[in-house]
Parts: C-alpha cells; sequence; structure tokens
C-alpha cells in the first residue's frame, strides 16, 4: 500500500494544487482541468496499442536476443540497432516508455534505452518526411545530421551517469521471474559466512 501511495504522489500533489487553485482563481482551475481532460482524451487511444505492443514484446522477445543485441556487450552495434529501432517507431513518445522499461527489463543497457528513447522522439522517419515537406529537404537533413550524433552523446553519457543496476519502473508481469542479472540479485546470505552457525 505504501508503495502504491509513494507511486501515484505526483498526481495526488497535481490534484491538491488544483483544488487550491479552485478555491482561490476559479476559472484558472476550471481552464486546468478542461486541458487535463484534453491530454488525457489524447493519451487514451494510445494505451490499448501499447499495452498489446508490450504483451507481444514480453511474449515473443526472449531476453537472451535482447540481451545479444541491445546489451552490455552489443557495443556500437547495440548503439545503432537502438537508433534503426527508435527511427522506425510510430506514435508519440510517451508511447516509447513502457516500451523502453521493458526492454531493459530484458536486459537492454541504460545508454541504448536512452539512444532508443531519444531516436524516437527526434528522428522517426514519418517525421522527417513531414519535416522535409514543410520545412525543406536541406534543413531536415541537416538537423538529422546534428541530431543523430546528440542522441549517441545522450546515450553515452546517460550510460555513465546512471548504473545499470538501476531499475526504471515495475516489471511486467511476465517479466518478474526474467528480471535477474544486474537488476535484481536476490540477497542470499549464508549464516556460516556470517559466523552464526560455526
Amino acid at each position: 500500500m505504501k508503495i502504491q501511495v509513494k507511486k501515484y504522489r505526483f498526481f495526488g500533489l497535481m490534484l491538491a494544487v488544483n483544488l487550491v487553485l479552485y478555491l482561490l482563481d476559479r476559472p484558472l482551475a476550471q481552464s486546468s482541468a478542461r486541458n487535463a481532460a484534453g491530454f488525457i482524451l489524447e493519451v487514451l487511444p494510445i494505451i490499448p496499442p501499447v499495452m498489446v505492443l508490450m504483451g507481444l514484446l514480453d511474449v515473443w522477445t526472449p531476453r537472451k536476443l535482447v540481451e545479444d543485441n541491445l546489451g552490455a556487450g552489443s557495443g556500437v552495434l547495440g548503439a545503432m540497432l537502438a537508433v534503426v529501432l527508435g527511427t522506425a517507431a510510430a506514435g508519440p513518445i510517451y508511447a516509447a516508455f513502457p516500451v523502453a522499461v521493458s526492454l531493459r527489463n530484458k536486459g537492454a543497457t541504460t545508454a541504448n534505452i536512452a539512444i532508443f528513447l531519444g531516436a524516437w522522439a527526434t528522428i522517426k522517419i514519418p517525421m522527417i518526411l513531414m519535416e522535409s515537406s514543410f520545412i525543406g529537404l536541406r534543413f531536415a537533413l541537416l538537423r538529422l545530421a546534428f541530431t543523430i550524433p546528440g542522441v549517441l552523446c545522450v546515450g553515452y553519457l546517460m550510460g555513465k551517469m546512471v548504473p545499470e543496476n538501476t531499475p526504471l519502473g515495475d516489471p511486467l508481469p511476465g517479466e518478474q521471474g526474467e528480471v535477474s542479472g544486474s537488476f535484481q540479485k536476490p540477497a542470499t546470505t549464508s549464516l556460516a559466512a556470517t559466523g552464526s552457525i560455526k
């Protein structure tokens, strides 16, 4: 229960702020509520496909496959694969977060997760096509040329600053037994080693 309360503390804080705002400035509070409702209605159609995608990713993607291609030993090829996966994706960036958590729980490194999210947010193929048609091909290609190294640098820095044993979010129910290695290490203490048994 305590964990659940902690998980939703930001939502509770925002709700409290809006309640106070309603007492102080009712029109502003109503405008805030309308904006929140609009965002919820925008997100709702995205949630079911994302949940289906996460379920398929959990069932069809073996942990070893993710570890080999996006894990600690994947190197430059893993970073390039993360860029390709993010670039080929479709949908808003908030749809990428649960996918990133699922990949992390299957063994992807922090750096590759950051690269995947950065590529999803900035260099998706549909975005580049729209950008080139509205702003111009030269602008789109130049931005792409500057963005890719930036995304890779951010991934490298994130890999250095966020330890690999730091879990991202909560594992899916089907992943509870899979999350191993550096993500969940059972705390087994030998009584004999501690001197309790002599």
